[in-house]
């Protein structure tokens, strides 16, 4: 599949003002009101954060989405659907209570809060993919029904798939119960008997019963695990690992894959994927707890296009240097695999490379290559001795330089193939305050 294009707005520590204004700017350029249409019923899905995280995605962000989905006459509602493993949002009424205390009521937000598997999280609908394949895969049916779809994503790292972005955002986020047991079913959890300390957490954690604590060392029962992950990720020695096998890295990964491409399906040209690179953390949101920042807060990126955002945003992630204090084993250079130093044994790359043999989208990412190496093309209008100058620049001189955004546009858009680096090129000093 044809990636395409790729929208980026840069995160400036110094800029905390006007983010909701610069925020509406950008979704206008980057095409979200080309997908909504008047009255269009507009799921935006987002992700309300576990009690206790502190890095999930803020109502701040999401708020410029829905006046801008509302200016165009749509109707947006927000929406996610319940967790497999026990927590605060297991069941929808835990869910919108969840929701509320985060800040993501109507007065906030702007639009209501719809669960969007039903009460318990089995509610589903049935898709049928596309051949050669031809699986059927169960997405949630409020997701289903809506007109336009919106996937706002918190970019940061994950445990079983490397990173979590918008293809996990729709392949688990946007299915119930049973969809996401089918996607997690491939993952076994075993404990490392050597650092296991009885310590009993794990146990609270697990909703199924699939844990017992004998002679202080957990054990999980094959037979019960619905792969969910938790005792993963909570345990405090790290005693517990997923079992993995080549073969079961490529089908979980396929089928989140598979249940992305589902969710799609019917609503085309009519998705716009937002990743939101900023507390960037190894772990998901799903955790009660943040970890240390891998990464600097980098920006939004958009598209209509989901494995190409993702693309994007691992790059971004891996070009940044390390944080002080980030937990990563390597990779902490520029350049370095960030998601790899959180999660040595994780090929991040399937997940791209089974959403673009499905058909989700593509990794090659022409718009943002392009203005990266063409970002400051517009200098060549600028004086020689303007540039070459040594010691501070004139007022005037400081006005001229400041055109060179504008003048790279410009030269940009006289090639058709460049239209859409002329976009990223043109907003490419512009901050959150609008300057």
């Amino acid at each position: 599949m044809k990636p395409r294009a790729v929208y980026f707005l840069p995160a400036y520590s110094t800029a905390t003002r006007g983010r909701g204004k610069t925020l509406s700017s950008f979704l206008e350029r980057a095409g979200l009101t080309r997908v909504i249409s008047r009255q269009d019923l507009v799921a935006v899905k987002v992700h309300f954060g576990e009690p206790g995280n502190r890095t999930f995605l803020g109502p701040e962000f999401i708020r410029p989405v829905i006046d801008a989905i509302t200016a165009r006459k749509g109707r947006p509602f927000l929406t996610d659907t319940n967790t497999l493993y026990v927590g605060q949002r297991t069941d929808s009424v835990r869910h919108l209570a969840t929701a509320i205390r985060h800040g993501f009521d109507f007065n906030t937000i702007g639009a209501p809060v719809i669960i969007a598997d039903g009460l318990r999280g089995n509610a589903g609908v049935s898709v049928t993919l596309p051949a050669p394949g031809g699986s059927e895969v169960t997405v949630a049916p409020e997701i289903s029904a809506c007109d336009a779809l919106v996937v706002a994503t918190h970019f940061k790292g994950h445990l079983a798939y490397g990173f979590g972005g918008s293809i996990k955002n729709l392949g688990m986020g946007c299915t119930n119960r049973a969809g996401k047991m089918y996607v997690h079913a491939l993952i076994a959890p075993s404990v490392d008997a050597s650092r296991c300390t009885g310590c009993g957490t794990c146990l609270k954690w697990c909703g199924y019963g699939a844990i017992a604590v004998r002679r202080k060392k957990a054990r999980i029962d094959p037979k019960r695990c619905v792969g969910c992950a938790e005792c993963i990720s909570v345990c405090p020695e790290h005693a517990v690992e997923i079992s993995w096998k080549t073969k079961s890295l490529e089908e979980s990964n396929r089928r989140l894959a598979e249940v992305a491409r589902g969710v799609v399906i019917g609503k085309e040209h009519k998705v716009f994927f937002l990743n939101f690179l900023f507390n960037i953390t190894p772990n998901c949101d799903c955790l009660p707890w943040s970890d240390p920042l891998m990464v600097p807060d980098l920006g939004i990126l958009a598209s209509t296009d989901p494995v190409a955002v993702d693309q994007a945003s691992v790059d971004l992630v891996n070009g940044a240097e390390a944080l002080p204090g980030a937990e990563l084993s390597s990779g902490k250079e520029a350049g370095g695999d960030k998601f790899r130093g959180a999660f040595p044994k994780i090929p991040w790359h399937l997940q791209l490379e089974w959403g673009e043999k499905l058909g989700l989208g593509g990794q090659a990412l022409v718009d943002l290559s392009y203005a990266a190496y063409l970002h400051d093309i517009g200098k060549v209008r600028v004086p020689d001795d303007i540039l070459g100058k040594e010691g501070q620049l004139s007022d005037d001189e400081w006005a001229e330089m400041k055109q060179h955004p504008e003048h790279g546009a410009d030269i940009l858009s006289e090639k058709v193939f460049l239209a859409g680096a002329a976009e990223i090129v043109k907003a490419h000093h512009e901050r959150f305050d609008g300057s």
